[in-house]
């Protein structure tokens, strides 16, 4: 059961955070264009970041099969994850939406998409590595 947890935490990472890092770190370009580039951009971030919550579900599920539920690396990921939902929640999405209906200066909007991508990429070091691992991997 744990591997199945595991395929399908590792599955909705890949495929629900990958497309909206990706498209998040383009809005910024497109803000700045006309067309209908952002717009889309902005609708892929919000429709990946609900599909998202599977991430989170499944790794806990994964982490209680496997009894990690306490281990400092896994917590640690935990409050990087809500740190991340926390920056696309009320960063990310209100400054795309709010570009999308006045376009301006798009700085800061950039360095919270790069703070959410640097969120992520510790995380995924973080279950990779997992100091502490008594399984030697």
């Amino acid at each position: 059961m744990a591997e199945l947890l595991l395929s399908v935490h590792v599955l909705a990472a890949i495929l629900a955070i990958g497309p909206v890092a990706v498209a998040a770190s383009l809005f910024p370009r497109h803000a700045r264009e006309p067309g209908a580039g952002a717009a889309l951009l902005h609708r892929v971030c919000r429709v990946y970041a609900v599909v998202g919550i599977t991430v989170p579900v499944f790794g806990f599920a994964t982490a209680a099969q496997l009894g990690v539920l306490g281990d400092a690396w896994l917590l640690t990921s935990i409050a990087l994850t809500a740190a991340a939902a926390a920056v696309l929640a009320f960063a990310i999405l209100p400054t795309q939406r709010r570009l999308l209906a006045a376009p301006g200066d798009t700085g800061r909007l950039a360095m919270a998409t790069g703070i959410f991508n640097l969120l992520w990429a510790v995380v995924v070091v973080l279950m990779i590595v997992r100091p502490g691992s008594t399984t030697g991997a």
